[in-house]
C-alpha cells in the first residue's frame, strides 16, 4: 500500500508512520508529531538514523519542522517548507519563543556577541536564516539590529520578513566559489539543486528539493532549440542527476561536482564535459512566471 509514496516527502517506516498517513500507508503505529524550530544555522538531515548516514539535505535557522520520533538522540523530522524527511540531531531543535521578522539576505553573516564588528562571534549564518531581531544599534557608522536573545548583525545583511529578492539568478551568482556539498542548501555549502532551491526561495517561491523532483515538475518542459540557442535567463539545464541555471546566452550557473564549487561555465564547455561521463542533458525547463522569480535583465 505504501509503494508509491516518496519516502524522502512522506513519513513513514513498518514501525512508524504520520497520523496523516493513515490511510494509505501501513504501519505498526501512527503519530501526529510534535512542532519544532531549527536552532543552528544548517542543520544536517541525515537519511538513515545513523550519524554515519550520507546528507540528504538541510534545514536552516528558523524553519519549523515537525518531530515524529526521537530516540539516542535523534529526531525523526519533516520540514514545513518541502515537506523533505530526514534524521538530525535533537539538540538542534527548540520551541519557538518568538516568530521570526527578518531573514538573512547575505550569502553569510555574522551574529556578533554585541553591535560592533571587534566584539566575538556567537554564530555564523547564512542565507535563508530566519532571525527575530528586537531592536538597532549603531557603532562607529556602522548600523546593527538586535536579536531576541541577544547578540547582533550587520543591518544591511538582513531584511524585514515577507522578503522578495527580485531575480533569482542574481541570487545564485552571489554564491560563486561557495564549496560544493552533497545535501547543502545554505551558504556554507550547496549541491546543484540546493543552489537553485535556496535561491528561488529567496524569491519567495517554494520549489523542490531534489533534482529528479525539480525535473519532473518545476516550471514548464522547453524546446531549447539548435545548439541550445531557444534558452533564455533563468531557464534550467537537467542532464540525468545534474542541473545549471542558464545566466546569459553563453553561460550557466551551477554548483559543480567537478570543479567542487559554485562555478561560472559556458553552457557548451559544460554539456561536452558532462557528456563525457553522464550522456548530453535529459530536459530543459523554464520556471513558471513566478513575480519577482526571474528578472527583466
Amino acid at each position: 500500500m505504501s509503494a508509491a509514496l516518496d519516502r524522502r516527502l512522506n513519513v513513514y517506516r513498518a514501525d512508524l508512520a504520520d497520523i496523516a498517513l493513515k490511510d494509505r500507508v501501513d504501519a505498526a503505529n501512527y503519530v501526529a508529531g510534535e512542532k519544532r524550530i531549527v536552532t543552528v544555522p544548517a542543520l544536517e538531515m541525515r537519511d538513515h538514523p545513523t550519524r554515519e548516514s550520507s546528507i540528504g539535505t538541510q534545514a536552516l535557522l528558523g524553519e519549523r519542522v515537525t518531530v515524529f520520533e526521537e530516540r539516542e538522540g535523534l529526531s525523526w523530522i519533516q520540514l514545513e517548507t518541502d515537506r523533505y524527511v530526514g534524521y538530525v540531531n535533537s539538540e538542534a531543535l527548540g520551541h519557538a519563543a518568538a516568530d521570526p521578522t527578518h531573514i538573512v539576505t547575505a550569502p553569510r553573516t555574522f551574529v556578533y556577541e554585541t553591535a560592533d564588528l571587534r566584539s566575538p562571534v556567537r554564530m555564523v549564518c547564512s542565507m535563508g536564516n530566519l532571525l527575530t531581531l528586537v531592536g538597532e544599534e549603531t557603532t562607529r557608522g556602522t548600523d546593527y539590529r538586535l536579536l531576541y536573545g541577544g547578540g547582533a548583525v550587520v543591518a544591511t545583511h538582513v531584511e524585514t520578513q515577507p522578503y522578495r529578492a527580485t531575480d533569482y539568478v542574481t541570487v545564485a551568482g552571489l554564491f560563486l566559489n561557495t564549496p560544493y556539498l552533497w545535501g547543502g542548501r545554505s551558504g556554507f555549502g550547496l549541491d546543484c539543486s540546493g543552489l537553485i532551491q535556496l535561491s528561488m526561495a529567496m524569491c519567495g517561491a517554494q520549489v523542490p528539493r531534489d533534482t529528479d523532483m525539480q525535473e519532473a515538475g518545476l516550471g514548464d518542459k522547453i524546446d531549447a532549440g539548435p545548439d541550445y540557442g531557444g534558452l533564455r535567463r533563468g531557464d534550467l539545464v537537467f542532464w540525468k542527476g545534474h542541473v545549471a541555471i542558464v545566466e546569459d546566452n553563453n553561460n550557466v550557473i551551477h554548483a559543480s561536482g567537478h570543479a567542487m564549487q559554485v562555478v561560472r561555465e559556458p553552457l557548451a564547455q559544460a554539456i561536452d564535459r558532462i557528456a563525457r561521463l553522464y550522456g548530453p542533458p535529459i530536459t530543459t525547463r523554464r520556471p513558471w512566471s513566478v513575480s519577482g522569480l526571474v528578472g527583466n535583465i
